[in-house]
Parts: structure tokens; C-alpha cells; sequence
């Protein structure tokens, strides 16, 4: 299984507050982002995967919602985890 506990709770530790606290918005990004990189490394070699597809983009979406939440909420903190994670800033003006 390429997500292990071990790792899970290493996302939520760096960017959540603890390996406990998996409610937070920034590890559930932190932890998205992960899966959305294995699956587009998937869908790379694999491009008729149309259920994985649909897959990735609910998970994108899923992402983009708690941005936007993140950016309405505490500004500082979205810069942060944007900042870490290395995303783009889609959210421009809500």
C-alpha cells in the first residue's frame, strides 16, 4: 500500500499540530496533496483509467473546497500551507 500508517501520521505531524489531530484543514490538505501526487503518477503510465480519473478530481476538488475555507477562515494560515506544500495560489477572490 503506498500510504501506511507510518506515513500518515507524518503528514499530520508536520502539518498538522500532532500525528493525533487529523480534523485539521492543513493536514487534510498536506494529506491530499499526497494522494493526489501518487495518483497522477498513475494515471501517467496508466491513461485509460477512467475511475481513478474521476477519482483525482474529486480529490482536487475536495482540496480547492478546504482552501477556500483555509483563505475565508485565517489567511495566514493558508499562505503557510501553501507556502509548505508548494501549491499555487488558485484562490484569488472569493
Amino acid at each position: 500500500m503506498y500510504l501506511s500508517t507510518e506515513k500518515k501520521k507524518e503528514i499530520f505531524k508536520e502539518h498538522g499540530n500532532s500525528e493525533t489531530n487529523t480534523g485539521s484543514a492543513e493536514g487534510q490538505v498536506a494529506l491530499f496533496t499526497y494522494r493526489i501526487a501518487h495518483l497522477t503518477g498513475h494515471l501517467k503510465s496508466n491513461r485509460k483509467d477512467f475511475s481513478t480519473q474521476l477519482a483525482l478530481q474529486k480529490l482536487v476538488g475536495k482540496r480547492r473546497a478546504l482552501l477556500a475555507y483555509l483563505y475565508k477562515k485565517d489567511i495566514n494560515r493558508y499562505r503557510a500551507i501553501i507556502k509548505s506544500l508548494g501549491l499555487r495560489d488558485i484562490i484569488k477572490s472569493i
